[in-house]
């Protein structure tokens, strides 16, 4: 039997934005542990914003689980919150809400700046760097640094020793932002990858005194103002079975009227203060408009750009999602959407 350090990862109860808690137990097993293996654990949630101190405790569900090649015997435990009956979901437990449907698939492009004294790592201070331009997909010291691709290049292995399906990083159209990329089959199993995935690149942080800023316009510290660049968003491309194998014209354009209809829906879980970035500009539609286009960056819904020659079939991307959204949230709004529509 050896001892495995177990880390149970969650989401707290703070809003507008939920914040990524974690601790470890110590747990004896006779080889790495299987999800069926580990056990429900509880922590305070009055120290998380969700329990009151007079009735404080809250139950830890495992849901995934990942090796972690950060430490001997290292596990990471992605959980959900149950109320203490351990039936009922807490009411932050946004991955609760997601129908369950293994034949959705989901890949979520995922950006975030690297943040160090207030500024995206490589301002300078109380200034800006040269416009954007050079930094996107960028290579060299003057347009990427160096500190962050040594991060993210941890980050990668990290990930893929994880089981992660993590497939592919680059640096992003502003100085000191980034991008990764997840993808998974099933409602569920992308969303859960993607919030391991960012835990993993918080806590590699920690020890080069670097945070990262999920939000999607950050506050520039000597400024007190949004960064007027791109902001950052967490692209989500989706299919469903039937926009796989199907698809049509006509069943599409109903689609995109289900989607046009619950734009309200969709915007109220797709990130906090996506009325900074969704403006119309840097490559975005305007946050109360709804559009769809062939390889068009600047719609709501972008087809890729072989998607009508293959008879309206396979994914498609929602580029409204921001980089600070709830992807349980996103992945369920996307899941009911494509549910209202009929494909007969």
């Amino acid at each position: 039997m050896a001892k495995y350090k177990l880390e149970y990862i969650w989401l707290d109860g703070y809003k507008p934005l939920a914040s990524l808690r974690s601790k470890t137990q110590i747990k004896e097993f006779a080889s790495f542990p299987k999800l069926a293996e580990l056990p429900i654990w509880g922590f305070d949630g009055s120290s998380t914003q969700q329990a009151e101190g007079k009735s404080s405790d809250c139950k830890l569900h495992p849901v995934a689980v990942y090796p972690d090649s950060t430490r001997k015997n290292g596990v990471l435990v992605m959980c959900e919150v149950m109320m203490p009956d351990d039936k009922t979901p807490h009411p932050s437990n946004s991955r609760a809400t997601i129908p369950d449907d293994p034949d959705t698939w989901f890949g979520f492009e995922q950006e975030y700046f690297f943040f160090k004294d207030g500024a995206p790592l490589g301002f300078p201070k109380n200034g800006y760097p040269a416009p954007q331009g050079p930094y996107y997909t960028g290579v060299g010291y003057q347009n990427v640094g160096c500190v962050a691709r040594e991060i993210v290049e941890k980050h990668i292995d990290i990930c893929l020793d994880a089981g992660i399906n993590l497939e592919g990083i680059n640096a992003e159209v502003a100085k000191g932002q980034w991008e990764f990329q997840i993808f998974g089959k099933g409602s569920k199993n992308a969303a859960d990858q993607m919030w391991v995935a960012r835990y993993i690149l918080a806590r590699l942080c920690e020890g080069y005194g670097i945070d990262i800023e999920w939000r999607c316009k950050p506050i520039l510290a000597p400024f007190q103002q949004p960064l007027d660049w791109n902001g950052s968003g967490m692209h989500s491309n989706f299919s469903t079975k039937f926009l796989r194998e199907k698809g049509g014209k006509a069943y599409f354009e109903k689609l995109m009227a289900a989607f046009e209809k619950n734009i309200d829906e969709h915007i109220a879980v797709y990130g906090p203060e996506n009325h900074l970035r969704l403006t119309g500009l840097h490559e975005t539609q305007s946050i109360d408009k709804f559009s769809y286009g062939l390889s068009d960056r600047g719609a709501s819904i972008r087809m890729p750009v072989n998607f009508i020659a293959n008879g309206y079939k396979g994914y498609l991307e929602d580029r409204r999602p921001n980089s600070a959204a709830d992807p349980y949230l996103v992945a369920g709004r996307i899941v009911k959407t494509c549910q209202s529509v009929p494909t007969k």
